[in-house]
């Protein structure tokens, strides 16, 4: 995988795994509800569908929605984060990858599949594709594999400058024909670990338009409060058929 600095990377260095672990810790200790985003996911798909977790940092979101018994991959530019997610959820596929670069995906749609070259716990660089018939293009074996791709915790607007569209598109290439993009993230300072917002929502639904994808609900919240122009959004898009 080619080095690939982001908005995250240049904020958290690269060693922001356990930190981030500890916080969600003492938040969880304080009683506070950590499983907002996989009840959101949970009530838009029934369980048994294939969800990419896409920026899952220590994976809280595909480990919970895997107890709920969905089919979950997680997958992440943090190596730090990653080493938590394994740690944590060891049965789980967690991969190391720039959600920028399709071709960094390999085969992870084929991970964890009986009888598919990839395992629970297999890393990017530890999937061959020449194991897939369809490996001469970059990213075959991931695209139209899942029902779902959820992005959570501010992962567009901290991808790096210029990648949004390209990482968007490929995205909505992972998902099959009716699947679902559910992305949350801030709006304002108040809501990013940035100093000003980098992604409007008109960028986004552009993005999202211009890849096949159709708005079906915005959310203020991951507790499903109606979006109200604030600081905040949830959007979930569909891919569509054609």
């Amino acid at each position: 995988m080619r080095e690939q600095r982001s908005r995250w990377t240049d904020i958290a260095g690269g060693d922001a795994g356990e930190r981030y672990a500890e916080r969600f810790a003492r938040l969880a200790a304080s009683g506070a509800d950590m499983h907002g985003e996989a009840r959101l996911c949970a009530q838009l798909l029934p369980p048994g569908a294939r969800v990419l977790d896409a920026g899952c940092g220590t994976g809280r979101v595909a480990i919970r929605l895997a107890e709920l018994g969905y089919d979950c991959v997680g997958v992440d530019l943090d190596a730090s984060m990653l080493d938590v997610a394994r740690r944590t959820a060891p049965g789980l596929p967690w991969i190391l990858a720039d959600l920028s670069d399709l071709g960094d995906l390999g085969d992870l749609g084929d991970l964890g599949r009986p009888g598919d070259p990839g395992t629970p716990g297999d890393t990017a660089d530890s999937v061959n594709p020449a194991n897939s018939a369809d490996s001469a293009a970059p990213g075959a074996g991931a695209a139209g594999s899942f029902d779902m791709v959820v992005a959570a915790g501010n992962v567009i607007p901290l991808l790096a400058p210029g990648t949004e569209a390209r990482t968007v598109a490929g995205l909505a290439a992972l998902l099959r024909p009716g699947g679902l993009l559910v992305s949350g993230f801030g709006l304002d300072a108040a809501h990013l670990p940035l100093a000003s917002a980098t992604v409007t929502l008109a960028d986004y639904d552009g993005w999202c338009r211009a890849s096949g994808l159709v708005p079906l609900r915005r959310l203020a919240t991951w507790d499903g409060a109606p979006y109200d122009g604030g600081g905040y959004a949830v959007s979930v898009h569909t891919r569509t058929a054609g």
